[in-house]
């Protein structure tokens, strides 16, 4: 039998093998010192060592950006994403009357850049440290609920210190699932600014069509610029604030990638499920993906229609639709992959052997894991519906939101929910002030009709009888309800959200009205399925670390190292410009050029390419920015990394640590790279930077950023 490993081992464990694979692995930078020899082997030309503290170059140039990943390309704080990252910033900003989505924009100096959203955010991360013992000491000996909350009270109370110092974000960071924890440290930068943006026939250029496909032809990038206080700290936005200090930035390269050179990447990929059970896979492939495909497909079709009877709605829309758009793409293509992988097959075998050569001790809290996790699927449609019924609404969102913060105010503060806690007040408030750049009436009630129809159609074990007593059990009965909740509220209105904010943050009762007093009798359903939620979520994380032990001493009798799975956290992954063949006599080249551009191009959405794009590539003055082995202007380029939902806008570098690229997209063909890695499909996708300089010195010219970032003319 497999003898138990020590914790300490188990973090450690890149010590003991290699990966299976020598470019899969989200690596924790602090891991990277133990894979000096392969990554030298690979071609990396700088000191691993030098990538071990997120605090110190190049690491601290990487940052959160949204709900991906960006980089400080300046010292005065400009940072480069991807153009989807920051498409809400962008809708923001447009009107009917100044489409920044379609057209564009550039500032032309500091003071006509463009605040974004007030909920966007740039975390530049400055600690992450090691607090396990600190997290479990006061869960040993709990179980189900208990441990759950013990874990989460001592995970507050770090953040809590932490968060004395001004400024500061702090989180505490699950790794091994339950084995580990770390606090993570990072200054919140919440004056973001729009600076310059390609328009939408560029950075969208295929959209749906080209998504997750190759070969791509998308300029995918934006820049932002973080501004802080004058004397430093952060703060909200205002016009007498100036520039953040950028701790490092990324130099952009001259040069750019060929096949087979080295490549390496740093991001906040968002979650990863390589490490979780065979029923969990099996759950995936043969439930999960296929539901979220079909409801996410239904929203779609539901604001497409709106779109097509109001262009305003277009408008409004444009940021969710795009979301929503992408979400079921991918996972209608995690789906294949993992039916071409035959993953649930290969994960129930590898998993049959794990077991058996594990000690039944440890097989009796792997047996308890199981059991807790079928619990959680007898109710799994419900939780997919009322996930979808928060998210993908404004009004009944901002009501919800509201009436849980009142809720949650009259706790002492670090007994609050997380999100709901003093230092969640400003988001929030950021998060209701937005609401009418993205709803409509119309819009908003057809989503929860096509959510509630379906809601209504559950078996009677799943459905809530607040809900049942809120909006009805037919279809007729629910029409009602809604053209009554959203004739009579008044939250449409910036002013009456505020108001009922700043009661809420103190726990004093609303003024009425229909959607906040639905509220009021729908969080105490939500409360009761948050316990019952909680107490499983707390077994299994008192359970998970005995089947990752089991895994780690599976894995090194393989000779496999056990990264831990991508949780949001600063990761590392590293390998090469790669081309590949997705099917028989198909073979893909790692590089796409503007050639693409122009026979992709028909003048319709998609691929209406930019007049001044096609007369550059017409007149072929790539000067400076061509590729010296094809004579042409590079677009997009292949690699081997290992990458997933949160990597958008992620850094590409080279062996000298060089800015060579900007992550944008996987491949169809890798799309399930969250679950399983498999290395004849696994790609990502990503802008040359080249690109990004051609279009900004030859078709939409901003010298003055080219010269902040060190490329242009001198």
């Amino acid at each position: 039998m497999i003898s138990k490993p020590s914790l300490s081992l188990l973090a450690l464990s890149v010590a003991f093998a290699l990966p299976a694979h020598a470019d899969e692995g989200m690596w924790m930078p602090s891991q990277l010192p133990e894979l000096a020899k392969p990554l030298r082997n690979a071609g990396f030309e700088g000191n691993p060592a030098s990538l071990a503290d997120v605090t110190q170059p190049p690491l601290s140039a990487v940052v959160r950006a949204g709900g991906g990943t960006g980089s400080f390309v300046s010292e005065d704080g400009l940072v480069l994403t991807n153009h989807h990252v920051a498409y809400g910033v962008i809708q923001y900003n447009s009107k009917p009357d100044r489409n920044l989505i379609d057209d564009g924009f550039i500032a032309a100096d500091r003071a006509a850049e463009l605040p974004a959203n007030p909920d966007f955010r740039v975390l530049v991360t400055v600690g992450f440290d090691k607090v396990t013992d600190t997290v479990l000491k006061g869960a040993a000996g709990k179980q189900g609920r208990e441990y759950f909350d013990a874990v989460d009270r001592a995970s507050k109370d770090i953040v809590a210190e932490c968060e004395k110092e001004a400024g500061m974000r702090c989180g505490v960071a699950n790794m091994y699932y339950g084995t580990d924890f770390y606090r993570i440290k990072q200054l919140e930068l919440r004056d973001i600014r729009l600076v310059y943006a390609p328009p939408r026939a560029i950075g969208n250029y295929g959209d749906e069509i080209d998504n997750f496909m190759w070969p791509r032809h998308t300029g995918d990038f934006t820049l932002l610029r973080a501004y802080v206080g004058k004397h430093g700290q952060p703060a909200a936005y205002s016009p007498d604030n100036v520039p953040y200090r950028a701790p490092a930035h990324l130099r952009i390269a001259k040069d750019g990638p060929q096949a087979g050179d080295f490549a390496m990447l740093a991001g906040y990929p968002g979650i990863t499920y390589r490490h979780r059970t065979a029923a969990e896979f099996d759950e995936q492939v043969n439930w999960k993906l296929p539901a979220q495909v079909e409801v996410l497909n239904q929203l779609i079709d539901v604001v497409e229609a709106a779109d097509k009877k109001n262009a305003a709605d277009k408008t409004l829309y444009a940021a969710q639709l795009q979301s929503l758009k992408n979400s079921a793409k991918r996972y209608a293509g995690e789906l294949e992959g993992l039916r071409r992988s035959d993953a649930v097959r290969v994960r129930a075998e590898d998993e049959r052997g794990m077991l058996a050569a594990t000690a039944s001790s440890e097989r009796r809290d792997i047996n308890a894991l199981q059991a807790s996790l079928a619990e959680a699927s007898a109710v799994r449609e419900r939780e997919l519906l009322l996930g979808l019924f928060g998210s993908q609404t404004q009004l009944m969102r901002s009501a919800l939101t509201l009436e849980r913060l009142r809720v949650e105010s009259a706790k002492p503060d670090a007994q609050r929910e997380s999100n709901y806690q003093a230092r969640d007040h400003a988001m929030l408030e950021g998060m209701l002030k937005q609401v009418q750049r993205r709803y409509s009436p119309e819009v908003e009630k057809a989503l929860l009709t096509a959510l509630l129809t379906r809601y209504q159609q559950l078996p009677e074990a799943q459905r809530i009888p607040e809900f049942d007593t809120a909006f009805g059990r037919t279809p007729a009965e629910l029409a009602k309800v809604l053209d009554s909740l959203y004739a009579k509220t008044s939250l449409g209105e910036e002013s009456q959200r505020l108001s009922r904010f700043q009661a809420a943050r103190i726990g004093k009762a609303f003024a009425a009205d229909p959607l906040t007093d639905l509220a009021a009798k729908l969080i105490p359903a939500q409360l009761r399925i948050e316990h019952e939620r909680k107490t499983r979520e707390g077994e299994q994380l008192r359970l998970r670390p005995a089947y990752m032990r089991a895994l780690f001493a599976w894995r090194k009798q393989q000779g496999r190292a056990l990264y831990p799975d991508a949780n949001g956290t600063l990761r590392i992954s590293y390998g090469k410009v790669d081309g590949f063949s997705p099917r028989d006599g198909v073979v893909y080249t790692p590089v796409t050029t503007v050639a693409g551009i122009v026979e992709k191009n028909t003048g319709q959405i998609p691929f209406d390419a930019p007049k001044p794009l096609l007369d550059a590539i017409a007149q072929g003055d790539f000067t400076g920015t061509a590729d010296p082995a094809l004579k042409t202007q590079t677009v997009n380029f292949l690699t081997n990394l290992d990458t997933t939902g949160g990597n958008s806008g992620s850094p590409v570098l080279n062996a000298r640590a060089e800015l060579i690229g900007l992550n944008f997209d996987s491949n169809w063909e890798s799309v399930s790279a969250s679950w399983m890695f498999d290395p004849r499909y696994k790609r990502a996708v990503h802008v040359d930077t080249r690109y990004i300089r051609w279009l900004m010195d030859k078709v939409y010219p901003a010298p003055h950023l080219l010269k902040e970032m060190g490329v242009g003319a001198k």
